[in-house]
């Protein structure tokens, strides 16, 4: 090879070594800080592609659940009030059962419809405030439960409402029922034991409907889990390899620079040339 000081070839390739190993070296490093081996489109444009598309499933689920978890809380309040309204029409009957005795004196006859009405009214006073997020299940006129249930929105879950008021469709007692003698007390134990009956129906309902939201939102959990794994799997940096590259690297590195540093040298043996 002819000896040359203004062409130095032996430089030049050091040079591109060494700047390649950098380049590696930094691309080991940036996976090392990020944990990602795809962290933008220019590490690998159709996997970076891939995992987004992905991650807007995750985050469509991620609203999938919330809307679960509200639907759930909704008809976890409707049940507790129906369990409620079912107990006090149980102590209703038995307040009626009790004044269907011809042979009741006057003042037992007005403390039990005394405490017949305040159990009457306590029925209203729970389903009135049996709300959640702005939503009641069991009022007149209630709203029905309506859960997203896929990452775009266009699958639902509905869960209808259940109308547990006084003189409603299940609750065929009204507001101003009273078992002040035997003939009214007959009429409310009958009314009672309908509502009883439909009550039971309306709580079946909706512990149907609670069950199904329950299966949903685990089963909107495990496939969340499944494609964040599976995005872990395309775009995650294996950090055992990754820590062994850069210690390769970092030896590579100081291996090109000391290379280079004896090519740079080379021309300086021309001089020898001229003694």
């Amino acid at each position: 090879m002819a000896f040359s000081v203004n062409t130095n070839a032996g430089a030049f390739a050091a040079l591109q070594n060494l700047n390649k190993t950098t380049n590696e070296l930094g691309t080991v490093q940036n996976r090392i800080n990020t944990g990602l081996k795809v962290a933008s489109a220019k590490d690998d444009a159709a996997t970076f592609a891939i995992a987004q598309t992905l991650r807007g499933d995750v985050a469509g689920l991620n609203a999938v659940k919330s809307s679960l978890d509200r639907s759930q809380s909704t008809i976890d309040v409707a049940i507790a009030a129906g369990e409620a309204v079912s107990d006090l029409l149980i102590e209703l009957k038995e307040k009626a059962v009790a004044a269907k005795d011809a042979g009741l004196d006057t003042a037992s006859r007005n403390s039990l419809n005394n405490d017949f009405g305040q159990l009457r009214d306590q029925i209203t006073s729970i389903v009135s405030n049996a709300e959640f997020n702005g939503t009641n299940v069991v009022e007149s006129g209630g709203d029905a439960i309506v859960a997203i249930t896929n990452d775009t929105g266009s699958n639902t879950i509905t869960v209808g409402a259940q109308d547990l008021s006084l003189g409603g469709d299940n609750v065929t007692i009204t507001s101003s029922q009273g078992i002040a003698t035997a003939a009214a007390a007959s009429t409310a134990v009958a009314n009672i034991e309908s509502s009883i009956s439909n009550v039971n129906t309306s709580l079946s309902e909706l512990g149907s409907g609670a069950s199904r939201l329950d299966l949903q939102r685990t089963f909107v959990n495990q496939l969340s889990d499944a494609l964040e794994v599976g995005i872990g799997n395309l775009v995650d940096a294996d950090l055992a390899s990754e820590s062994a590259n850069l210690q390769a690297l970092q030896v590579r590195q100081q291996l090109g620079l000391q290379a280079l540093s004896i090519a740079n040298q080379a021309p300086s043996t021309v001089l020898g040339l001229f003694r």
